[in-house]
């Protein structure tokens, strides 16, 4: 092992352009951590936050791009406990992801489902731990649900739908356009295109008048009212993104009336520990439905790190289908 590692960071904010590949040391595990050679990466919209300076991570974190990996553990901290060197894994990280050698916490790692590439499996950390503690968790997510997922063809949106299935849920999913919208019905999903339909009108029509049980949100903004009317009784309404504006008009009459709950959350500022609690429930009760082979991660395009401007590109164009994944090694292209 050399004593270096390629790694992408912003150079300053600004659009795919200001990322740059530097050199960097190969960081040395603290206890309780593992070092992984990565394989791959998962391309994130907080990612693209950060670089563009709309979301800067924390002051102490690494400034190396990238919260999920898939790799080899090359090193283990003091402490560490279940974890050998030479195994396999995928693990959410603070940051430093979008390198040839990265840092997580031991108990924020997991197993790679068998059949998965690393590919794969490094399109699915942040999904699964965003999944589980917004859908399952704080939406209290049950078999005969009917669910709304904004966003439907992106990699948490596929991710989300299949999951949801698998748990016996109904799910209707929105996306923009015929060619995604048919993709998606083609894996067996109810897709809506936002372009052409009322999502209110049209979530009551196929729900017979019931509504939706849970939303899962990514555009905040006006649509919350949408989102709110075509909502049943009791409703979960589960915020994750406000790509179309942090602030709105609620009806808060119309929470009151129907006894809807509103919520959001985010992982990154999550204590090690909140994040450990989820990944035991990840492996426990989400992993068992990718190793049957009932949820298989979508991914739309593997990029080569020296091209992870046109990866950033990509998912800011919106044009992806699935999960966007940089790969450090040639073999998890």
């Amino acid at each position: 092992m050399t004593n270096t590692m390629r790694a992408v960071i912003a150079s300053k904010a600004g659009g795919p352009e200001v990322l740059e590949l530097v050199e960097r040391p190969i960081p040395v595990p603290a206890a309780g951590e593992v070092l992984i050679r990565v394989a791959a990466s998962g391309i994130n919209r907080p990612d693209i936050m950060q670089r563009s300076g709309a979301l800067p991570a924390p002051a102490d974190v690494s400034d190396i791009l990238g919260l999920e990996v898939s790799g080899t553990i090359t090193r283990l901290g003091k402490g560490v406990d279940g974890l050998s060197e030479n195994t396999d894994v995928m693990a959410l990280v603070k940051a430093g992801g979008y390198a040839e050698y990265v840092l997580a916490k031991a108990d924020h790692c997991l197993p790679i489902p068998e059949g998965l590439t690393k590919a794969e499996a490094a399109a699915l950390p942040e999904g699964l731990f965003t999944i589980w503690h917004n859908l399952f968790d704080r939406g209290a997510l049950k078999a005969g649900d009917r669910v709304l997922i904004q966003g439907g063809a992106s990699g948490i949106g596929t991710l989300a739908s299949q999951l949801t299935t698998a748990w016996g849920a109904d799910v209707f999913v929105t996306a923009g356009g015929t060619e995604k919208c048919a993709k998606l019905s083609q894996m067996g999903i109810h897709a809506i295109d936002y372009r052409t339909a009322d999502i209110t009108e049209e979530i009551m029509r196929v729900t017979d008048g019931h509504g939706v049980d849970v939303v899962l949100d990514i555009l905040g903004g006006d649509m919350i009212n949408k989102h709110l009317a075509c909502m049943a009784q009791g409703g979960r309404h589960i915020g994750l993104a406000f790509m179309t504006g942090m602030i709105a008009p609620v009806d808060l009459g119309l929470v009151m009336r129907k006894g809807l709950w509103l919520s959001s959350s985010t992982l990154r500022p999550k204590s090690d520990t909140e994040k450990a609690e989820i990944a035991q429930s990840v492996r426990e009760k989400l992993l068992p439905l990718i190793a049957s082979g009932d949820v298989r991660p979508v991914t739309s395009q593997t990029f080569a790190l020296d091209d992870v401007a046109q990866a950033h590109a990509l998912l800011e164009s919106g044009n992806n289908i699935g999960k966007i994944v940089l790969a450090m090694q040639t073999a998890a292209l």
